[in-house]
């Protein structure tokens, strides 16, 4: 029983640690959180699910449309509510994006309704049994996209000239312009990168669970931006690894204490994350750099 509960944890947890990467890697840029990162978590999903019950599209298409469509609009979310403010105070950006997350939210309301929305997908495949254990392949399909798209990203920031541009950009912003790295365009790619992987968490998140509506990104947001800030904000393993441990550690408290409690779990987690170790458990290391010694 419980290493069948493991299984359901870590797939929740792989689903906040790409959620939660979007959050890191935009603060490691531009130092500041883009709360309307779920919201675009959100609209990956209901994207997929319209072209799949409304145009029958078949679902590898109808969540790669999905995907680029939510990127489009993680990049036009910089252009609109980040670029014009980014040398205004912080406030006023957090109030811009808050905004932001909200007039997408009502958009969402206003075109796909407000009610829950059935997500189903038929992969045709059997059950994984591993003794006493019994896997639905979705919960496997899940788990292997978090963590191969985990590894690309990893191998991105490390290998790539561009992945090299964003971790100098983070350090240094202005070196890195002395050097010739362009700023504007490492922080429109940083949103790019940051919004397709939030995209690909929503679909993954409506698989789980076999249906969407327009606040389904404000929850599981928070709970990502938790675990950014357990795995130590700015640092992308970080990220993973506290989207993981905040979902062994939500799933263990709904199974163990009360379902009534999963949130409230959540959130005792990120302040006692902030009073305990305000830095993260691998601390606060843009985008690559190794932590300091404490």
């Amino acid at each position: 029983m419980f290493r069948q509960q493991l299984v359901n944890w870590i797939n929740l947890g792989a689903m906040y640690a790409l959620l939660a990467i979007g959050y890191t890697m935009v603060y490691g840029i531009v130092k500041l959180i883009n709360f309307a990162h779920g919201e675009i978590f959100m609209t990956g999903a209901f994207f997929t699910w319209w072209f799949m019950t409304a145009l029958d599209v078949p679902f590898p298409i109808a969540s790669l449309i999905g995907i680029i469509l939510a990127t489009a609009l993680g990049v036009g979310v910089e252009r609109v509510a980040y670029r014009p403010l980014r040398n205004a105070p912080r406030f006023a950006v957090v109030i811009s994006v808050l905004g932001m997350s909200i007039f997408l939210q009502n958009m969402a309301r206003i075109v796909w309704g407000a009610e829950f929305q059935v997500f189903e997908v038929d992969f045709g495949r059997p059950p994984i049994i591993l003794g006493d254990v019994v896997i639905p392949f979705k919960k496997v399909f899940i788990l292997l996209v978090s963590l191969a798209l985990m590894a690309g990203l990893s191998l991105f920031v490390k290998r790539t000239y561009l992945g090299k541009a964003m971790r100098a950009t983070a350090a240094d912003r202005e070196a890195a312009e002395m050097m010739g790295i362009s700023a504007n365009a490492v922080i429109v790619l940083t949103f790019m990168v940051g919004s397709s992987l939030g995209a690909v968490a929503g679909i993954l998140y409506a698989i789980n669970y076999n249906s969407i509506d327009p606040y389904m990104g404000f929850n599981a947001g928070m709970k990502a931006f938790a675990a950014a800030v357990l795995g130590g904000i700015g640092n992308i393993y970080g990220a993973m690894v506290g989207g993981l441990l905040l979902g062994i550690f939500e799933g263990a408290g709904a199974a163990y204490i009360s379902s009534m409690y999963r949130d409230a779990i959540a959130f005792a987690i990120l302040i006692l994350a902030l009073i305990l170790r305000p830095e993260g458990l691998l601390g606060e290391w843009r985008s690559g750099e190794k932590p300091k010694a404490r």
